[in-house]
């Protein structure tokens, strides 16, 4: 869910400490463009240890090579890690080691990923919606229609939208009153064939990444964005503007979490305190975009730094608001929708 510079899996090893092969190795698995470079040059020296630190593109691609490759920490979304507790991935955390965690608001923990706060550490906080042009469509009209206005035949050819599965069939289920978390294979097909009318009567550009930079330089009028990114695109482009829609969207949280073959568990507890510590968390914010579990951070940010970008705080308690929950039946349908609709001319 984040700024990638690049769409398919990449490593990325930094020592920021020398090639010593005496010290400690530190192994981070996390998404791309999340971390400001200098927490972790800080932490090596500090700690007088070596990070390898690797990144992915995807849930699902961190999933495939955390079953054969050992990590210490890794860093997914709210859904993943239920599949991860589910399916005995993971250890518990030593809270007692965190000192940092009582600075998280109250509102990112006992989350239904991890209900009785046991096994993550919030990292940082999103939600997915529209950025638009205010030139060509106003406040009023996409606060009025919301996910609709992706239907609205004025702006055909002129939509972005994720390349993801998830993400689009929650824009449809939203639409039509349902739950993005429904099981109801009815519900599905709806959004299956309000997606696929969408697809013929707007033809939409389905991106990755792509979008960040397309949407810099105003390239469309519409996007389907994740807050973090969306923050980015308005602080420099000030045509620009981002709108949770009423009907309501993915509000979600990724987090810290120690994999059950961790070999550096002490480390780990370690660097996810150093994380949370609040000039840490302020410095990773500010790079990238996204909105930190901690409220006072989370309010110096959108006092200074980002000051007037409505993309970077989200709204709580909306009751259509919903994180994702992880449904494995669910996942198998939606992923055989999603090759129809993309197969589809």
């Amino acid at each position: 869910m984040k700024k990638l510079l690049l769409s398919l899996v990449v490593l990325l090893m930094i020592v920021g400490c020398g090639s010593d092969s005496n010290k400690p190795v530190l192994r981070v698995y996390n998404w791309g463009e999340y971390i400001d470079d200098d927490v972790i040059y800080e932490f090596e020296k500090e700690y007088g240890v070596t990070i390898q630190y690797d990144l992915f593109s995807s849930n699902e691609d961190m999933y495939t090579k955390i079953v054969s490759e050992s990590y210490d920490v890794i860093i997914p979304s709210d859904y993943m890690i239920q599949r991860l507790v589910e399916e005995d991935l993971l250890q518990k955390v030593d809270y007692s080691l965190i000192t940092n965690y009582a600075n998280i608001d109250d509102a990112y923990k006992g989350r239904h990923f991890d209900p009785n706060n046991e096994y993550a550490v919030p990292y940082f906080v999103g939600s997915v919606g529209i950025v638009y042009n205010t030139t060509v469509i106003s406040e009023s009209e996409i606060e009025a229609k919301g996910w609709d206005i992706l239907r609205d035949t004025k702006y055909a050819d002129n939509l972005f939208l994720y390349n993801s599965e998830r993400d689009t069939f929650m824009v449809a289920l939203k639409a039509l009153g349902y739950s993005m978390n429904t099981e109801d294979e009815a519900e599905l097909e709806a959004a299956y064939n309000w997606l696929i009318d969408m697809k013929k009567e707007m033809n939409p550009v389905y991106v990755d990444d792509y979008v960040i930079d397309a949407m810099e330089v105003g390239e469309k009028d519409l996007a389907i964005m994740y807050s973090g990114d969306a923050t980015y695109v308005l602080s420099v482009n000030e045509d620009l503007s981002y709108i949770e829609p009423h009907q309501g969207t993915n509000v979600w949280v990724d987090a810290m979490v120690i994999p059950k073959d961790a070999r550096e568990v002490e480390l780990a507890h370690a660097f996810m305190n150093y994380v949370l510590e609040t000039e840490n968390q302020e410095a990773i914010s500010i790079e990238v975009g996204y909105t930190s579990p901690i409220s006072s951070v989370a309010k110096s940010v959108s006092e200074g730094e980002y000051a007037g970008i409505d993309a970077y705080i989200q709204r709580t308690n909306y009751d259509k608001d919903e994180e994702f929950y992880y449904n494995a039946k669910t996942k198998v349908l939606l992923g055989d929708l999603w090759s129809k609709l993309i197969a589809s001319n």
